[in-house]
């Protein structure tokens, strides 16, 4: 059974550095023998994350939608900009909901899972100092992040406009990162039974 992965980018710009990415890393990871879905966040469209609105409303539909998706998966591979030295606003929120709807609906989609951490940037650290909050983020909601990961500096000329690296290096470290990720994702995380 193959193991399944849950791949997406946590930025809306339609040209996104990072959604080149996680398109070229769901290619890897399907390579690798993953199934691979590969979503936008802003097909999840939710409100900022709100104490009140969650005890008036509960979580908004959009977040019980993506938490059956993680659910179904064994592994995430997430690719996200860094924003001031973090986690886009769009990333953080879409993982806060998510994290809050075990309280209304099923297990946590997260606990267990195992995470991977891309981000690629024009600057000249690839977005390595927004990795350590999602790092924590994920960790927090239960996910079990690979050590490893992908900081792509100088993104606006690594990745060409068919979202594919321009280095044979960077091509076979991102690649091996994926077959690292299915290795353990397979070896980690129980096959989800369908019914």
């Amino acid at each position: 059974m193959s193991v399944k992965l849950l791949v997406f980018a946590g930025s809306l710009r339609r040209d996104s550095l990072n959604k080149r990415l996680a398109r070229a890393a769901a290619r890897a990871a399907e390579t690798a023998g993953a199934r691979v879905t590969y979503i936008e966040l802003n097909d999840y469209p939710m409100p900022i994350y709100d104490g009140d609105t969650e005890a008036e409303a509960g979580p908004p539909e959009n977040a019980f939608r993506l938490q059956a998706l993680i659910a179904e998966q064994q592994g995430l591979v997430i690719a996200s900009p860094e924003y001031n030295h973090s986690i886009p606003a769009l990333l953080k929120n879409s993982l806060d909901w998510v994290s809050r709807t075990p309280r209304v609906r099923g297990p946590n989609p997260f606990a267990g899972k195992v995470a991977t951490i891309l981000s690629a940037s024009p600057g000249n650290l690839g977005g390595i100092q927004g990795q350590d909050h999602l790092r924590r983020v994920l960790t927090t909601v239960g996910a079990l992040v690979l050590p490893a990961s992908l900081a792509l500096p100088q993104a606006d000329q690594a990745i060409d406009a068919e979202g594919e690296l321009v280095d044979p290096a960077l091509r076979q470290r991102l690649a091996d990162l994926m077959a690292e990720t299915v290795r353990l994702a397979a070896r980690l995380v129980a096959p989800i039974q369908m019914g």
